[in-house]
Protein backbone atom coordinates (compact mmCIF):
# COMPACT_ATOMS: atom_id res chain seq x y z
CA UNK A 1 0.00 0.00 0.00
CA UNK A 2 1.53 3.23 -0.73
CA UNK A 3 1.32 6.27 1.72
CA UNK A 4 1.03 9.52 1.42
CA UNK A 5 3.52 12.07 1.94
CA UNK A 6 3.92 14.90 4.90
CA UNK A 7 2.94 17.61 3.21
CA UNK A 8 -0.09 16.16 1.71
CA UNK A 9 -1.24 14.83 5.04
CA UNK A 10 -0.72 18.22 6.45
CA UNK A 11 -3.41 19.73 3.81
CA UNK A 12 -5.22 17.07 5.42
CA UNK A 13 -5.35 17.95 8.97
CA UNK A 14 -5.64 21.45 8.45
CA UNK A 15 -8.98 20.79 7.87
CA UNK A 16 -9.35 18.04 10.17
CA UNK A 17 -13.08 18.36 10.44
CA UNK A 18 -13.37 17.06 7.45
CA UNK A 19 -10.76 14.96 6.42
CA UNK A 20 -11.04 12.81 9.64
CA UNK A 21 -13.95 10.24 10.55
CA UNK A 22 -14.40 9.34 13.92
CA UNK A 23 -11.88 12.10 15.02
CA UNK A 24 -12.91 15.01 13.61
CA UNK A 25 -14.25 16.60 17.05
CA UNK A 26 -9.91 17.10 17.06
CA UNK A 27 -8.52 20.21 16.12
CA UNK A 28 -4.68 20.63 15.22
CA UNK A 29 -2.33 22.68 17.23
CA UNK A 30 -0.56 25.33 15.49
CA UNK A 31 2.76 26.03 15.68
CA UNK A 32 4.75 29.37 16.15
CA UNK A 33 4.29 29.67 11.76
CA UNK A 34 0.55 28.97 11.94
CA UNK A 35 1.45 25.17 10.21
CA UNK A 36 0.01 22.03 12.50
CA UNK A 37 2.43 21.14 15.64
CA UNK A 38 3.91 18.14 14.07
CA UNK A 39 7.34 15.90 14.48
CA UNK A 40 8.33 13.30 11.73
CA UNK A 41 10.46 10.23 11.74
CA UNK A 42 11.19 7.46 9.48
CA UNK A 43 7.72 5.99 8.99
CA UNK A 44 5.41 8.49 10.55
CA UNK A 45 4.42 11.90 11.05
CA UNK A 46 2.52 12.77 14.17
CA UNK A 47 0.61 15.82 14.86
CA UNK A 48 -0.51 17.08 18.16
CA UNK A 49 -4.46 17.66 18.06
CA UNK A 50 -6.81 18.88 20.82
CA UNK A 51 -10.37 18.48 21.86
CA UNK A 52 -11.68 21.67 22.70
CA UNK A 53 -14.40 20.23 24.91
CA UNK A 54 -12.15 18.89 27.17
CA UNK A 55 -9.27 20.27 26.54
CA UNK A 56 -7.36 17.12 25.89
CA UNK A 57 -4.50 16.85 23.90
CA UNK A 58 -3.70 14.00 21.56
CA UNK A 59 -1.18 12.67 19.51
CA UNK A 60 -2.16 11.43 15.89
CA UNK A 61 0.37 9.23 14.02
CA UNK A 62 0.04 9.13 10.67
CA UNK A 63 2.17 6.30 8.59
CA UNK A 64 4.04 7.30 5.52
CA UNK A 65 5.71 3.82 4.70
CA UNK A 66 4.30 0.17 4.43
CA UNK A 67 4.66 -2.04 7.51
CA UNK A 68 3.56 -5.78 7.17
CA UNK A 69 1.06 -6.78 10.11
CA UNK A 70 0.89 -3.36 11.60
CA UNK A 71 -2.75 -3.18 11.90
CA UNK A 72 -3.25 -6.80 13.30
CA UNK A 73 -0.28 -5.50 15.88
CA UNK A 74 -1.71 -2.54 16.90
CA UNK A 75 -5.15 -4.24 17.43
CA UNK A 76 -3.16 -7.10 19.62
CA UNK A 77 -1.31 -3.97 21.68
CA UNK A 78 -4.29 -1.95 22.09
CA UNK A 79 -6.04 -5.42 23.70
CA UNK A 80 -3.05 -5.65 25.79
CA UNK A 81 -2.40 -2.45 27.22
CA UNK A 82 -6.38 -1.28 27.26
CA UNK A 83 -6.46 -2.01 31.62
CA UNK A 84 -2.72 -1.41 32.35
CA UNK A 85 -2.93 1.54 34.42
CA UNK A 86 0.69 2.86 34.05
CA UNK A 87 2.35 6.26 34.01
CA UNK A 88 5.19 4.50 31.99
CA UNK A 89 2.59 3.91 29.03
CA UNK A 90 -0.02 6.10 27.25
CA UNK A 91 -2.95 4.91 25.56
CA UNK A 92 -2.94 3.20 21.92
CA UNK A 93 -6.10 2.68 19.35
CA UNK A 94 -5.49 2.12 15.84
CA UNK A 95 -8.19 3.32 13.51
CA UNK A 96 -8.61 2.05 9.48
CA UNK A 97 -9.78 4.50 7.42
CA UNK A 98 -9.63 7.28 9.52
CA UNK A 99 -8.61 10.13 7.69
CA UNK A 100 -8.75 11.32 4.13
CA UNK A 101 -5.60 12.73 2.24
CA UNK A 102 -5.82 14.42 -1.25
CA UNK A 103 -3.21 12.29 -2.77
CA UNK A 104 -1.69 10.61 -5.87
CA UNK A 105 -1.99 7.45 -3.87
CA UNK A 106 -4.16 4.93 -5.17
CA UNK A 107 -6.56 4.92 -2.05
CA UNK A 108 -7.55 8.07 -0.08
CA UNK A 109 -8.45 6.71 3.36
CA UNK A 110 -5.91 6.12 5.61
CA UNK A 111 -5.10 4.53 9.17
CA UNK A 112 -4.16 6.43 11.89
CA UNK A 113 -2.67 5.83 15.65
CA UNK A 114 -4.23 7.84 18.36
CA UNK A 115 -2.69 8.02 21.85
CA UNK A 116 -2.57 10.38 24.80
CA UNK A 117 -0.30 13.37 23.95
CA UNK A 118 2.49 13.41 26.66
CA UNK A 119 4.59 16.88 27.53
CA UNK A 120 8.01 16.53 28.07
CA UNK A 121 11.13 16.07 26.18
CA UNK A 122 13.27 13.49 25.13
CA UNK A 123 15.76 11.87 27.62
CA UNK A 124 18.43 12.10 24.51
CA UNK A 125 17.80 16.02 25.06
CA UNK A 126 16.79 15.84 28.72
CA UNK A 127 20.40 14.34 29.03
CA UNK A 128 22.44 16.76 26.90
CA UNK A 129 20.50 19.43 28.59
CA UNK A 130 21.84 18.18 32.40
CA UNK A 131 24.47 15.85 32.17
CA UNK A 132 26.83 17.59 34.25
CA UNK A 133 24.77 17.60 37.14
CA UNK A 134 25.11 14.97 39.60
CA UNK A 135 21.71 14.97 41.29
CA UNK A 136 19.59 15.22 38.32
CA UNK A 137 21.28 12.86 36.69
CA UNK A 138 21.41 10.44 39.55
CA UNK A 139 17.62 11.36 39.89
CA UNK A 140 17.10 10.27 36.35
CA UNK A 141 19.13 7.08 36.76
CA UNK A 142 16.89 6.18 39.90
CA UNK A 143 13.66 6.50 38.05
CA UNK A 144 15.17 4.89 34.89
CA UNK A 145 15.96 1.53 36.94
CA UNK A 146 12.15 1.98 38.66
CA UNK A 147 10.77 1.98 34.74
CA UNK A 148 13.42 -0.76 34.30
CA UNK A 149 12.27 -3.07 37.17
CA UNK A 150 8.53 -2.28 36.29
CA UNK A 151 8.59 -3.14 32.72
CA UNK A 152 10.69 -6.38 33.60
CA UNK A 153 7.57 -7.50 35.66
CA UNK A 154 5.60 -7.48 32.88
CA UNK A 155 4.07 -9.68 30.02
CA UNK A 156 5.40 -7.74 27.03
CA UNK A 157 7.90 -5.70 26.13
CA UNK A 158 8.70 -2.21 24.42
CA UNK A 159 11.34 -4.04 21.64
CA UNK A 160 13.51 -0.62 21.29
CA UNK A 161 14.88 1.13 23.98
CA UNK A 162 16.66 3.99 23.67
CA UNK A 163 16.85 7.42 24.97
CA UNK A 164 14.65 8.58 22.06
CA UNK A 165 11.52 6.63 22.82
CA UNK A 166 11.61 8.11 26.25
CA UNK A 167 9.92 11.20 27.47
CA UNK A 168 10.92 13.06 30.39
CA UNK A 169 7.75 14.76 31.67
CA UNK A 170 8.52 18.70 33.19
CA UNK A 171 7.92 16.87 37.12
CA UNK A 172 10.85 14.10 35.73
CA UNK A 173 9.18 11.40 35.54
CA UNK A 174 9.53 9.07 32.58
CA UNK A 175 7.29 7.75 30.31
CA UNK A 176 7.56 5.47 26.77
CA UNK A 177 6.71 5.88 23.43
CA UNK A 178 6.79 4.32 19.55
CA UNK A 179 5.60 1.13 20.14
CA UNK A 180 5.85 0.30 16.40
CA UNK A 181 8.01 -2.92 17.51
CA UNK A 182 6.27 -4.12 21.20
CA UNK A 183 5.73 -7.87 22.20
CA UNK A 184 2.44 -8.89 23.72
CA UNK A 185 1.61 -12.50 24.79
CA UNK A 186 -0.64 -12.82 22.08
CA UNK A 187 2.23 -12.40 19.11
CA UNK A 188 4.42 -15.45 21.03
CA UNK A 189 6.17 -17.29 17.78
CA UNK A 190 6.34 -14.03 15.61
CA UNK A 191 8.92 -13.02 13.91
CA UNK A 192 9.96 -9.13 15.56
CA UNK A 193 9.50 -5.74 13.33
CA UNK A 194 12.90 -5.09 14.55
CA UNK A 195 15.82 -5.67 16.16
CA UNK A 196 16.07 -2.13 18.13
CA UNK A 197 18.80 0.29 17.74
CA UNK A 198 22.32 -1.13 17.82
CA UNK A 199 23.91 0.84 19.82
CA UNK A 200 21.30 -0.28 22.78
CA UNK A 201 20.84 -3.71 21.26
CA UNK A 202 22.56 -7.17 22.43
CA UNK A 203 24.77 -7.93 19.35
CA UNK A 204 23.75 -11.02 18.71
CA UNK A 205 19.44 -10.29 18.59
CA UNK A 206 17.78 -11.19 15.39
CA UNK A 207 14.03 -10.98 14.33
CA UNK A 208 13.59 -14.93 16.42
CA UNK A 209 14.00 -13.23 19.72
CA UNK A 210 10.73 -11.90 20.26
CA UNK A 211 9.39 -12.26 23.78
CA UNK A 212 9.25 -10.62 26.83
CA UNK A 213 12.73 -10.82 27.10
CA UNK A 214 13.62 -8.25 24.54
CA UNK A 215 14.42 -5.53 26.32
CA UNK A 216 16.76 -7.15 28.98
CA UNK A 217 19.95 -5.98 27.45
CA UNK A 218 18.98 -2.71 26.65
CA UNK A 219 17.70 -2.18 29.77
CA UNK A 220 20.61 -2.91 31.78
CA UNK A 221 23.53 -1.33 29.22
CA UNK A 222 21.19 2.60 29.52
CA UNK A 223 21.32 2.00 33.48
CA UNK A 224 24.41 1.03 33.70
CA UNK A 225 25.79 3.67 31.43
CA UNK A 226 23.31 6.48 33.27
CA UNK A 227 24.65 5.83 37.10
CA UNK A 228 28.42 5.79 35.45
CA UNK A 229 27.56 9.87 33.96
CA UNK A 230 25.94 10.63 37.48
CA UNK A 231 29.42 9.78 38.97
CA UNK A 232 31.63 11.08 36.37
CA UNK A 233 29.54 13.57 33.89
CA UNK A 234 32.96 13.93 31.26
CA UNK A 235 32.27 10.35 31.05
CA UNK A 236 29.41 11.33 28.32
CA UNK A 237 32.33 13.88 26.74
CA UNK A 238 34.97 11.72 25.52
CA UNK A 239 32.39 8.54 24.79
CA UNK A 240 28.90 9.56 24.26
CA UNK A 241 28.02 10.84 20.85
CA UNK A 242 24.27 12.51 19.35
CA UNK A 243 22.58 8.51 19.09
CA UNK A 244 23.94 6.94 22.15
CA UNK A 245 25.18 6.93 25.89
CA UNK A 246 28.75 5.69 26.59
CA UNK A 247 28.88 2.24 24.68
CA UNK A 248 28.61 1.70 21.12
CA UNK A 249 27.83 -1.48 18.92
CA UNK A 250 31.70 -1.75 18.87
CA UNK A 251 32.13 -2.17 22.25
CA UNK A 252 29.49 -4.88 22.24
CA UNK A 253 31.41 -6.93 19.84
CA UNK A 254 34.26 -7.36 22.34
CA UNK A 255 33.54 -6.00 25.94
CA UNK A 256 37.53 -6.87 26.30
CA UNK A 257 38.88 -4.34 24.38
CA UNK A 258 35.93 -1.56 25.41
CA UNK A 259 38.19 1.95 26.25
CA UNK A 260 34.17 2.56 28.17
CA UNK A 261 34.58 -0.77 30.60
CA UNK A 262 38.19 0.43 31.57
CA UNK A 263 36.76 3.62 32.81
CA UNK A 264 33.69 2.02 34.33
CA UNK A 265 36.49 -0.03 36.27
CA UNK A 266 37.51 3.19 38.04
CA UNK A 267 34.26 3.53 39.61
CA UNK A 268 33.49 -0.27 41.13
CA UNK A 269 33.68 2.03 44.06
CA UNK A 270 30.10 2.85 44.13
CA UNK A 271 27.61 0.28 45.35
CA UNK A 272 24.52 0.72 42.80
CA UNK A 273 27.36 1.01 39.70
CA UNK A 274 28.70 -2.85 40.92
CA UNK A 275 25.27 -3.95 41.09
CA UNK A 276 24.37 -2.41 37.21
CA UNK A 277 27.22 -3.36 36.00
CA UNK A 278 26.79 -6.92 37.24
CA UNK A 279 23.30 -6.78 35.64
CA UNK A 280 24.87 -5.51 32.55
CA UNK A 281 27.69 -8.53 32.25
CA UNK A 282 24.75 -11.05 32.47
CA UNK A 283 22.63 -9.80 30.40
CA UNK A 284 25.77 -9.59 27.72
CA UNK A 285 26.41 -13.17 28.73
CA UNK A 286 22.59 -14.85 28.85
CA UNK A 287 21.10 -11.92 26.17
CA UNK A 288 18.63 -11.79 28.65
CA UNK A 289 17.71 -11.24 32.06
CA UNK A 290 15.32 -14.40 33.22
CA UNK A 291 18.04 -15.49 35.70
CA UNK A 292 17.54 -12.46 38.10
CA UNK A 293 14.95 -10.77 40.10
CA UNK A 294 13.60 -7.48 38.44
CA UNK A 295 14.21 -5.96 41.92
CA UNK A 296 17.43 -6.01 40.97
CA UNK A 297 17.01 -2.59 39.27
CA UNK A 298 15.96 -1.32 42.23
CA UNK A 299 18.89 1.03 43.28
CA UNK A 300 18.99 3.45 46.44
CA UNK A 301 17.46 6.44 45.97
CA UNK A 302 19.75 9.37 46.01
CA UNK A 303 19.56 11.16 49.37
CA UNK A 304 23.46 12.01 49.47
CA UNK A 305 24.26 13.91 45.92
CA UNK A 306 24.12 17.35 47.35
CA UNK A 307 27.29 16.72 48.08
CA UNK A 308 28.14 15.42 44.60
CA UNK A 309 26.45 18.13 43.18
CA UNK A 310 27.99 21.07 45.72
CA UNK A 311 31.22 19.93 43.22
CA UNK A 312 29.51 21.92 40.01
CA UNK A 313 27.67 24.75 41.70
CA UNK A 314 30.05 27.14 39.90
CA UNK A 315 28.70 25.86 36.34
CA UNK A 316 26.03 27.95 34.77
CA UNK A 317 22.92 26.99 34.11
CA UNK A 318 21.09 25.69 31.12
CA UNK A 319 21.11 29.46 28.77
CA UNK A 320 19.71 30.87 25.84
CA UNK A 321 21.89 32.88 24.20
CA UNK A 322 21.14 36.92 22.45
CA UNK A 323 20.15 35.06 19.48
CA UNK A 324 18.04 32.30 21.07
CA UNK A 325 20.18 29.39 20.94
CA UNK A 326 19.61 27.19 23.78
CA UNK A 327 22.99 25.87 25.48
CA UNK A 328 23.58 22.71 28.03
CA UNK A 329 25.68 23.34 31.28
CA UNK A 330 28.72 25.42 30.88
CA UNK A 331 27.96 26.08 27.14
CA UNK A 332 29.74 22.96 26.16
CA UNK A 333 26.59 21.58 24.45
CA UNK A 334 24.87 23.63 21.41
CA UNK A 335 21.16 21.75 22.11
CA UNK A 336 18.90 24.00 19.69
CA UNK A 337 19.00 26.96 17.28
CA UNK A 338 15.60 29.14 16.61
CA UNK A 339 13.70 28.63 13.18
CA UNK A 340 14.18 32.01 12.71
CA UNK A 341 18.18 33.02 13.35
CA UNK A 342 19.35 34.86 10.38
CA UNK A 343 22.26 36.13 8.54
CA UNK A 344 25.86 34.76 10.59
CA UNK A 345 25.83 32.94 13.54
CA UNK A 346 29.19 32.45 15.80
CA UNK A 347 28.89 29.27 18.05
CA UNK A 348 30.50 29.62 21.54
CA UNK A 349 34.23 29.05 21.80
CA UNK A 350 33.51 26.66 24.69
CA UNK A 351 31.04 24.29 22.42
CA UNK A 352 32.48 20.52 22.29
CA UNK A 353 28.98 19.16 21.17
CA UNK A 354 26.50 20.10 17.96
CA UNK A 355 23.02 18.08 18.86
CA UNK A 356 21.52 16.59 16.96
CA UNK A 357 18.74 18.22 14.25
CA UNK A 358 20.30 21.31 16.11
CA UNK A 359 20.16 23.83 13.48
CA UNK A 360 16.95 21.96 11.60
CA UNK A 361 14.79 24.31 9.61
CA UNK A 362 16.80 27.92 10.24
CA UNK A 363 16.47 28.30 6.75
CA UNK A 364 17.85 31.75 6.82
CA UNK A 365 21.01 30.88 8.43
CA UNK A 366 23.38 32.26 6.18
CA UNK A 367 26.92 31.38 7.79
CA UNK A 368 27.71 29.50 10.71
CA UNK A 369 31.15 29.98 12.22
CA UNK A 370 32.49 26.69 14.08
CA UNK A 371 34.15 27.06 17.55
CA UNK A 372 38.03 25.12 17.61
CA UNK A 373 36.59 23.22 20.76
CA UNK A 374 33.84 21.21 19.12
CA UNK A 375 34.05 17.42 18.92
CA UNK A 376 31.20 16.74 17.83
CA UNK A 377 28.14 17.41 15.16
CA UNK A 378 25.21 15.27 15.48
CA UNK A 379 23.33 13.66 13.35
CA UNK A 380 21.27 15.53 10.74
CA UNK A 381 22.27 19.16 12.40
CA UNK A 382 21.88 21.29 9.70
CA UNK A 383 18.44 19.85 7.59
CA UNK A 384 16.71 22.05 5.97
CA UNK A 385 19.41 25.37 5.93
CA UNK A 386 18.94 26.02 2.54
CA UNK A 387 21.21 29.50 2.98
CA UNK A 388 23.81 27.95 4.79
CA UNK A 389 26.04 27.46 1.60
CA UNK A 390 29.29 26.39 3.49
CA UNK A 391 30.72 24.78 6.61
CA UNK A 392 34.15 24.62 7.57
CA UNK A 393 35.58 21.68 9.80
CA UNK A 394 37.57 23.04 12.49
CA UNK A 395 40.39 21.58 13.21
CA UNK A 396 39.81 19.07 16.62
CA UNK A 397 36.39 17.75 15.16
CA UNK A 398 36.43 13.89 15.63
CA UNK A 399 32.83 12.81 14.85
CA UNK A 400 30.43 13.91 12.28
CA UNK A 401 28.63 10.85 11.31
CA UNK A 402 25.45 11.54 9.45
CA UNK A 403 26.05 15.14 10.67
CA UNK A 404 25.07 16.74 6.97
CA UNK A 405 22.31 14.52 5.80
CA UNK A 406 20.02 16.62 3.77
CA UNK A 407 22.30 19.39 3.49
CA UNK A 408 23.36 20.52 -0.03
CA UNK A 409 26.13 22.83 0.76
CA UNK A 410 29.99 23.33 0.41
CA UNK A 411 32.42 21.61 3.22
CA UNK A 412 35.63 22.55 4.17
CA UNK A 413 38.00 20.31 5.73
CA UNK A 414 40.59 21.64 8.53
CA UNK A 415 40.21 19.26 10.88
CA UNK A 416 43.26 16.47 11.59
CA UNK A 417 41.04 14.11 11.97
CA UNK A 418 39.41 13.46 8.28
CA UNK A 419 40.54 13.52 4.89
CA UNK A 420 38.53 15.37 2.28
CA UNK A 421 39.47 14.13 -1.25
CA UNK A 422 37.39 15.02 -4.35
CA UNK A 423 34.38 16.17 -2.92
CA UNK A 424 33.79 13.32 0.01
CA UNK A 425 35.40 13.00 3.42
CA UNK A 426 37.30 9.96 5.02
CA UNK A 427 38.56 9.22 8.31
CA UNK A 428 42.40 9.79 8.60
CA UNK A 429 43.35 6.01 7.14
CA UNK A 430 40.84 6.26 4.42
CA UNK A 431 38.84 3.22 5.47
CA UNK A 432 35.39 5.18 6.16
CA UNK A 433 33.57 6.76 3.48
CA UNK A 434 31.74 9.70 5.84
CA UNK A 435 30.02 11.81 3.53
CA UNK A 436 29.71 11.45 -0.08
CA UNK A 437 29.31 15.70 -0.80
CA UNK A 438 29.43 15.55 -4.63
CA UNK A 439 26.95 18.72 -5.61
CA UNK A 440 23.38 17.48 -7.58
CA UNK A 441 23.69 19.19 -10.97
CA UNK A 442 20.99 20.60 -11.39
CA UNK A 443 17.52 21.74 -9.28
CA UNK A 444 14.63 22.69 -11.53
CA UNK A 445 10.62 21.31 -12.19
CA UNK A 446 11.38 18.23 -14.52
CA UNK A 447 9.14 15.64 -16.13
CA UNK A 448 11.45 12.03 -15.19
CA UNK A 449 10.39 8.63 -16.78
CA UNK A 450 11.46 6.30 -13.91
CA UNK A 451 12.57 3.15 -15.77
CA UNK A 452 11.77 0.75 -12.96
CA UNK A 453 7.96 2.17 -12.74
CA UNK A 454 7.64 2.80 -16.83
CA UNK A 455 6.09 5.89 -15.59
CA UNK A 456 6.09 9.42 -16.23
CA UNK A 457 6.13 12.01 -13.20
CA UNK A 458 6.32 16.08 -13.08
CA UNK A 459 8.75 16.42 -10.03
CA UNK A 460 10.82 19.10 -8.61
CA UNK A 461 14.48 18.04 -7.82
CA UNK A 462 17.91 17.15 -9.38
CA UNK A 463 18.51 16.52 -13.15
CA UNK A 464 21.20 14.51 -14.65
CA UNK A 465 22.42 10.66 -13.13
CA UNK A 466 25.30 9.67 -12.29
CA UNK A 467 27.07 6.15 -11.35
CA UNK A 468 30.08 6.49 -8.32
CA UNK A 469 32.18 3.59 -7.05
CA UNK A 470 33.27 3.29 -3.87
CA UNK A 471 37.51 3.65 -3.71
CA UNK A 472 39.18 0.24 -3.35
CA UNK A 473 40.21 0.61 0.37
CA UNK A 474 37.17 1.46 2.02
CA UNK A 475 36.16 -1.11 4.60
CA UNK A 476 32.61 0.74 6.40
CA UNK A 477 30.23 3.23 4.40
CA UNK A 478 29.48 5.68 7.29
CA UNK A 479 25.91 6.47 8.49
CA UNK A 480 24.38 8.93 6.28
CA UNK A 481 27.06 8.50 3.82
CA UNK A 482 24.88 9.09 0.65
CA UNK A 483 21.68 10.45 2.26
CA UNK A 484 19.83 12.43 -0.18
CA UNK A 485 21.24 12.31 -3.11
CA UNK A 486 18.83 12.00 -5.55
CA UNK A 487 20.78 11.90 -8.59
CA UNK A 488 22.69 8.74 -7.39
CA UNK A 489 21.46 5.69 -9.84
CA UNK A 490 24.32 2.70 -9.49
CA UNK A 491 26.68 2.46 -7.24
CA UNK A 492 29.49 -0.01 -6.71
CA UNK A 493 31.37 -1.28 -3.89
CA UNK A 494 34.55 -2.60 -3.70
CA UNK A 495 35.22 -6.06 -2.02
CA UNK A 496 36.94 -4.57 0.76
CA UNK A 497 33.91 -2.91 1.85
CA UNK A 498 32.25 -4.67 5.59
CA UNK A 499 29.89 -2.87 6.91
CA UNK A 500 27.00 -0.43 6.00
CA UNK A 501 25.62 1.78 8.14
CA UNK A 502 22.47 2.81 9.21
CA UNK A 503 20.19 5.15 6.50
CA UNK A 504 23.66 5.10 4.69
CA UNK A 505 21.42 5.07 1.27
CA UNK A 506 18.17 6.69 2.95
CA UNK A 507 15.88 8.81 0.05
CA UNK A 508 18.97 7.93 -2.72
CA UNK A 509 15.33 8.27 -5.13
CA UNK A 510 16.88 7.22 -7.84
CA UNK A 511 18.97 4.59 -6.71
CA UNK A 512 18.26 0.87 -8.77
CA UNK A 513 21.54 -0.57 -8.89
CA UNK A 514 23.52 -1.60 -6.30
CA UNK A 515 25.87 -4.79 -5.94
CA UNK A 516 26.73 -6.02 -1.96
CA UNK A 517 29.51 -8.18 -1.95
CA UNK A 518 29.80 -11.01 0.24
CA UNK A 519 32.55 -9.35 2.42
CA UNK A 520 29.35 -7.21 3.80
CA UNK A 521 28.65 -8.31 7.07
CA UNK A 522 26.39 -5.92 8.36
CA UNK A 523 23.51 -3.54 7.20
CA UNK A 524 21.82 -0.82 9.12
CA UNK A 525 18.56 -0.25 9.59
CA UNK A 526 17.45 2.29 7.11
CA UNK A 527 20.23 1.57 5.33
CA UNK A 528 18.05 1.65 1.65
CA UNK A 529 14.49 3.50 2.79
CA UNK A 530 13.21 5.39 0.24
CA UNK A 531 15.07 3.72 -2.72
CA UNK A 532 13.89 1.88 -6.15
CA UNK A 533 16.21 -1.01 -5.81
CA UNK A 534 15.77 -3.79 -8.43
CA UNK A 535 13.65 -5.86 -7.16
CA UNK A 536 16.48 -8.91 -7.41
CA UNK A 537 18.67 -6.77 -5.54
CA UNK A 538 16.03 -5.65 -2.60
CA UNK A 539 14.99 -9.72 -2.13
CA UNK A 540 18.47 -10.83 -2.13
CA UNK A 541 19.40 -7.86 0.76
CA UNK A 542 16.16 -8.51 2.04
CA UNK A 543 17.04 -12.40 2.48
CA UNK A 544 20.63 -11.57 4.01
CA UNK A 545 19.97 -8.79 6.18
CA UNK A 546 16.44 -8.44 6.84
CA UNK A 547 13.71 -5.96 5.63
CA UNK A 548 14.77 -3.54 8.36
CA UNK A 549 17.10 -2.12 6.16
CA UNK A 550 14.79 -0.91 3.53
CA UNK A 551 12.23 0.49 6.71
Amino acid sequence: MQYPLISEYVRAIQDASSNLDQLAHLVPVLDDHGEPYRSSGAFAVVFKMKDEQTGKCYALKCFTEEQEGRAEAYRQIADELEFVDSPYLTSVKYLEKEIFVDSSCEEDEFPVLLMDWIDGETMETYIAENYQDNYTMAMLCYRFCKMAAWLRSQPFAHGDIKPDNILVRPDGTLALVDYDGMFVPSMKGQKSPTIGTKDFSHPLRTVDDFDETIDDFALASIALSLKAISLNPYLLDEYGAADRLLFSAEDYCDLSKSNVVVSLSELLGDTDLRLLYSLFNIAFVKKKLSFVSFRMFNIALPDNCWQEKNRFDDLKQVFIDEFGVKYGRNGLILIRAPKDISGTYRIRKECRFINTKAFKGCSNLEKLILPHSLKTIGVMAFVRCEKLKEIKLPKFVQKVDGAFMYWNGKLVNESDYFIYKDEILYNSSMTRLIAYRKMEKQYNKFVAFNRYTSQMTEAIGWTGEHSYDVPVGIVEIACGAFAGKHSLFSVSLPTSVCRIENAAFVCCENLGFINIPSTVSYIGKFAFCKTILKDQIKLEIIKRFGKEVFE
